[in-house]
């Protein structure tokens, strides 16, 4: 009989970890071995516990977020675990920044049991698991050119990055309100996401901001 895959749970909301160690008793070959509610409790338990495969989620609340819980775990290889992403959120640039930060697979919430069972031991052999939605935002993230900003979205960009709202945006660079949401839908669009926040992500990682 073979050892079974040693799994930490790392999610922010109680009633979800506690569905997901109820879920995973019932399959075979996965053991449950620690809950953690944040991104620092994940580095602690996994350096002790030594897991094969960390479910993390992306957004963990107060505290250090999981992209960042990625990192520090596979970069210090505190535990040799694998990280594997189990999230709602499926925008490019939350995709690409856990990726980039480690993660050996992405799975979203709406998947089915089985599809996480197999997700989970692919991960422990160090193979990578996607969900098909993830997969496709990929394939076709690098089957499409870079995005062409102009001069403007340039610089609005690089207002965005500074932390500015639209009105300090628009004093700086003389323009009105309605022209920098305008600009920002647009940057949005090329960029493939819906927030500020996303569009500073995304603008780092392609290197478009000065």
């Amino acid at each position: 009989m073979s050892t079974p895959v040693r799994l930490l749970l790392c999610d922010d909301h109680a009633v979800v970890r506690a569905g997901l160690r109820a879920l995973l008793s019932s399959a075979e070959g996965i053991e449950v071995v620690g809950e953690a509610g944040g991104g620092e409790e994940a580095l602690a338990l996994a350096a002790r516990l030594r897991p094969d495969v960390v479910l993390m989620d992306l957004q963990l609340g107060e505290g250090m977020d999981g992209v960042t819980a990625i990192r520090r775990l596979t970069a210090e290889g505190s535990a040799g675990s694998r990280v594997l992403v189990l999230t709602m959120f499926d925008t490019d640039a939350d995709i690409t920044r856990a990726i980039e930060a480690g993660a050996t697979g992405y799975l979203l919430k709406a998947e089915r049991p089985e599809e996480l069972f197999t997700a989970i031991r692919s991960a422990a052999s160090g193979r990578t698991a996607l969900s098909p939605p993830v997969a496709d935002r990929l394939l076709a993230r690098m089957r499409s050119p870079a995005p062409t900003l102009s001069e403007r979205e340039h610089e609005i960009l690089g207002q965005l990055a500074r932390g500015l709202g639209n009105r300090e945006i628009a004093r700086a660079l003389f323009i009105s309100e309605a022209t920098v949401k305008t600009h920002l839908g647009r940057i949005y669009g090329k960029l493939g996401v819906e927030t500020r926040a996303g569009a500073v992500a995304v603008a780092k990682e392609r290197r478009l901001l000065p």
